[in-house]
This record gives C-alpha cells, sequence and structure tokens, in this order.
C-alpha cells in the first residue's frame, strides 16, 4: 500500500512537471506571435506551483514571465517595468544558486535594455510634465543599475518639478548617504566628416583623434553637484513647513560650501519668512560683501526685496547691478516696475478719500505722486529702449505705462514700435 502511494505521488508531480512545461512552451509561441499578454496570463496560471519545478524549469518559466513583461512595458505599459526586472532577478538568482547558467546571460542584458528603456520613457514623462512618474523610473533605473547614480539625482530633480517634496527628499538624502558628488569631466571631439561635436570616454576620442577621423578634443569639468543638493533639501524642508530642519540644512550646506552666495540668500529669504527681518538684512549684507561685482547675486538681493516688498532695497540692488551690467535685461524692467508698484499702492489710498475739500486736495497730491513715480519707471525703460530698440518685453512695459498715465501720444508712440 505504501508502494502505491509513492507511485501516485511521482505521477502527480511528474504530470504537473508536464503542464507546467506545456504552459511555458504556449508562453514562448505567444510571445513568438506577438501577444505578450496571452503569454502572461498563460504563465499566471501556473505560478502558484512553479515553485515545486525543479531549478531548471523555474529559470526558463522566469525568463519567459520576463520576456513577456519587458514586451509589455515596451509597448507603453508602465506597470509592467517592475515585474519584468523582479523576473528576470529571479533567473539571475536561481542560476546563481544551482551554478548551471542558461537564461542569465540574457536576463542581464534584457535588464540593461530595460534600463535604457525607462530611461527614455522617463524623458518623455518629462517632457509631458508627468514628473511623478518620470521620477519613479528614473528611481527604478537606479535601483537596475546601481552604478550609474545618475539615475537618482534625476530622480529627485523631476520629484522636485513635479512637487512631489517628501520623495524628492528621500532621493536626495539617498544621494548624500551614497557620496554622490556628481562632478566629472566630459570629452568631446568634432567628428570630421559630419562636423558634429561627439561626446565619448576619454581613449575612444584620443584614438578617433589620433586616427585621423576627428579633431579639436576638448574637456569640459562639470562641479559637484553637492552644494545643489543640500541647498535643495533645506528648500524642501522650508516648502513643508519643517523651518528647524531647513535652518539645519543651511548650516551643514554652508559650512561645506562657504563661498557660495546662493545659499546665504536662501536662509536670508526663510528667516524673512520666519519674521525675522533684522537677521534677513544681516544675511543679505553679508551676501552682498561676498560678491560686490557679481551681477546676478545683485539682482537676486532685488528679486528678494522687492517680493518682500522692500522697494527702496530693491531699487538700489537693481541699481548696482546696471552699474555693472548696464545691459542687463530684467534688472531694467525690475526697476521700473519698483517704481510703477510704490505708484499703484497709492492708488487705494486715493480711492479711499471722500470729497471734501481737503481730500480732493490729498488726491491730487497722491495723483501727482503716483504719476511721478510711473514716469520715472517710463524713463528707466525709455533709456533702455536706446539700446534695446527691439526688445518687446521692455516696449510692452513702457506701452502699459503710458496708458496708465493717460499719455496717448507716447502710447501710440509705443505701440508703432512694436508693430501693433
Amino acid at each position: 500500500m505504501k508502494t502505491k502511494v509513492l507511485i501516485l505521488l511521482a505521477i502527480g508531480i511528474s504530470t504537473m512537471g508536464f503542464a507546467q512545461k506545456n504552459e511555458i512552451k504556449d508562453a514562448e509561441k505567444a510571445l513568438k506571435d506577438g501577444d505578450a499578454a496571452a503569454a502572461k496570463t498563460t504563465l499566471e496560471a501556473v505560478s502558484s506551483s512553479i515553485g515545486s519545478a525543479d531549478e531548471k524549469m523555474q529559470a526558463q518559466y522566469y525568463a519567459v514571465l520576463g520576456n513577456a513583461y519587458s514586451d509589455l512595458a515596451s509597448k507603453g505599459d508602465a506597470t509592467a517595468f517592475q515585474p519584468a526586472v523582479d523576473a528576470y532577478n529571479k533567473v539571475i538568482s536561481i542560476e546563481e544558486a544551482s551554478g548551471k547558467e542558461k537564461y542569465t546571460s540574457v536576463a542581464k542584458q534584457k535588464l540593461a535594455q530595460m534600463t535604457a528603456d525607462l530611461v527614455n520613457a522617463a524623458v518623455e514623462d518629462n517632457n509631458n510634465q508627468k514628473f511623478g512618474e518620470a521620477a519613479e523610473k528614473l528611481y527604478l533605473s537606479y535601483k537596475l543599475s546601481p552604478a550609474d547614480t545618475v539615475y537618482l539625482y534625476y530622480a529627485a530633480s523631476s520629484a522636485v518639478n513635479g512637487q512631489e517634496y517628501e520623495q524628492a527628499l528621500g532621493y536626495y538624502n539617498e544621494l548624500k548617504e551614497l557620496g554622490y558628488d556628481g562632478s566629472g569631466v566630459t570629452y568631446t571631439a568634432v567628428n570630421i566628416e559630419t562636423g558634429e561635436v561627439e561626446t565619448m570616454d576619454e581613449n575612444t576620442r584620443n584614438l578617433y583623434v589620433k586616427a585621423g577621423t576627428h579633431k579639436d578634443p576638448k574637456e569640459e569639468r562639470s562641479p559637484s553637484k553637492k552644494p545643489e543638493i543640500v541647498k535643495n533639501v533645506a528648500l524642501i524642508y522650508q516648502q513643508l513647513g519643517e523651518s528647524d530642519k531647513a535652518l539645519e540644512a543651511y548650516a551643514e550646506a554652508r559650512q561645506a560650501n562657504p563661498e557660495d552666495v546662493n545659499l546665504v540668500l536662501g536662509e536670508a529669504n526663510l528667516y524673512y519668512t520666519l519674521g525675522d527681518k533684522d537677521k534677513f538684512k544681516e544675511l543679505m549684507a553679508q551676501a552682498s560683501e561676498m560678491a560686490p561685482d557679481n551681477a546676478d547675486l545683485l539682482y537676486n538681493i532685488g528679486v528678494i526685496n522687492m517680493e518682500q516688498g522692500n522697494l527702496e532695497e530693491a531699487r538700489d540692488a537693481y541699481k548696482k547691478t546696471l552699474a555693472i551690467d548696464p545691459g542687463y535685461i530684467n534688472a531694467l524692467l525690475n526697476l521700473s516696475t519698483t517704481y510703477v508698484n510704490e505708484g499703484n499702492g497709492l492708488i487705494d489710498e486715493m480711492n479711499a478719500l471722500g470729497s471734501s475739500k481737503a481730500d480732493i486736495a490729498k488726491y491730487d497730491e497722491l495723483k501727482s505722486k503716483k504719476d511721478s513715480l510711473f514716469l520715472e519707471g517710463a524713463k528707466v525703460l525709455e533709456a533702455a529702449v536706446k539700446t534695446n530698440p527691439d526688445n518687446e518685453s521692455i516696449l510692452t512695459q513702457l506701452k502699459n505705462i503710458y496708458g496708465a498715465l493717460g499719455d496717448t501720444e507716447n502710447f501710440m508712440r509705443v505701440k508703432k514700435l512694436l508693430g501693433e
């Protein structure tokens, strides 16, 4: 009786293995016919029993399953990437344990191809402003190819663009733990036949130049991305309302990068939002001392002051910017805007006045002051037009000022310059 039971069990296992083999063959045939969905469905039918199969059949099963999901992913099913990765990794682990490799090399090739597909899909997602999806794909690309830490960096950037701040924070902290630097050297040379600049590794570039197919070899060093990462961590904490952590991050960032004036500006802006205007002014003065001849810095100081309603300080910063770079268009526009904003600030006060003799006198006084401010803004732009006669932004702002002043003659003159 005991012998009969053993024989029956053996027959049952044999039948199961036969069924699994047939299902895998059917799935392979479906894949060959281009029906990855049918292949996946066929394999799922034996998924619960595949663990009892021998290692060879298990490896084959997961290899075909990986191919099915990979095919679905390549056709646009974003949910298929992870199952494909899991299946291929299962192939590799099974064959590593058994010491017999039949499907491993193909699985590794497929994983490399999937990494490229994921990155390309992420680029498309970013172009379509699907930043969250792009971030997830780039993170999976990094997991597939851990040596390519740049994918993790780009995943964090995409998450920030999608306002997925907590997700981005996780990625940035992972980069910090890895000690990611991001600096490097890009090697280029001009293809003599096409005239195009091509990027390649140093040895290949040198060989091509030596062979005479390329010329003008160049090396471009990209700076460390550590300051940017630490700064972004601080900004994210600030965005999430975790001001204490943001200040800690700024302190860490400034200790690591004491010459980065943008960190000082970021910290100053945070103190302003916290209501500490004294600390804000102290840090702004510090930033100004750090780079007195940096037009971009002075412009940014102007922008921050303008955002905070400090029009006199903003005006001073823009004038200093223009003293260094007279053709700084945005500084010219913003300097003009400081006068317009100040003038607009008087309108509510004018509208609140009554019809008494005293109120009418006050109204006339405020209107005269408002018009003077508007004219000062126009004066800045008129000077700018002399050196930038075709700049649409300058002309449009100038037209709007004359329109607000009721100066029909100048309004029509600028309209004509705009070709309207």
